[in-house]
């Protein structure tokens, strides 16, 4: 694939992202909750992650601090080579827009913007104008292209989500966060958005890392991550959806 084509702005570096004996408390005293406890743990480039755990594992905190979405109590967080504790918000926001793609579950999209104009909403913000050849080959392996001019609430569920997904990936993000993508989703459209992840992986060159529940889905990725109480317990790679499910069973997830 040519160079120029490769999703990621941090190929060249030692990881996407890492964090360092990372941990996130909140509340104080009797109430105080460590939602992250010592977490360390690298994220290579084009490499697909999923993150998995019992409900309260962490496992959506950690996203968030990677994302840098939230602070951190101790420890680093990395993307590239920027660490993010340094940075005011004002840098923290460029950094977030520029380099961090996020795919929520709940799809996050304006109402009274087109798909077109969600997708290209961040760059829209920071005063730029979309790559078109980049654009129109996000949207065709997306089989976006006759809904881009459609509002929300003219999509399915699953095409409201692939425009999350595209909006993600449209800025070549050194690395892409997803929050359970599939949690709202059928069985044939969730494989339809992993199938695509996948190959964004593979063909583009994306980094991505993921939370999830679904044993099916976290067979897409090439390792998964398994938290308990704040803690990574096991790392597992070449998955199956098997595997997970039986790993799982034994963690009380």
């Amino acid at each position: 694939m040519d160079q120029e084509e490769t999703a990621t702005a941090g190929a060249g570096l030692a990881d996407a992202a890492r964090a360092v004996d990372v941990s996130k408390v909140y509340g104080t005293g009797d109430t105080e909750v460590r939602a992250l406890d010592g977490v360390t743990v690298t994220f290579p480039p084009g490499r697909f992650t999923a993150v998995m755990g019992p409900s309260g594992s962490g496992k959506s905190t950690l996203l968030h601090c990677l994302a840098g979405l939230d602070r951190v109590s101790g420890g680093e967080v990395w993307i590239g080579d920027t660490e993010l504790s340094g940075l005011s918000d004002r840098k923290l926001t460029l950094l977030r827009r520029e380099r961090v793609g996020f795919v929520f579950q709940a799809f996050n999209l304006i109402p009274t913007l087109t798909a077109e104009e969600n997708v290209a909403l961040p760059l829209a913000i920071a005063g730029e104008r979309p790559d078109r050849k980049w654009l129109d080959r996000v949207v065709a392996q997306l089989g976006l292209g006759r809904r881009l001019g459609h509002r929300p609430t003219e999509l399915s569920g699953g095409e409201q989500q692939r425009v999350a997904v595209a909006r993600a990936l449209l800025s070549r993000p050194t690395i892409v966060f997803a929050d359970e993508p599939t949690g709202n989703l059928d069985s044939r459209t969730s494989a339809e958005l992993l199938g695509f992840m996948r190959r964004s992986v593979d063909e583009f060159g994306q980094t991505i890392v993921m939370v999830t529940h679904d044993p099916s889905a976290a067979a897409y990725a090439d390792r998964v991550l398994f938290l308990a109480d704040g803690r990574i317990v096991e790392e597992m790679d070449d998955p199956t959806a098997e595997k997970v499910l039986d790993f799982l069973k034994g963690l009380g997830g």
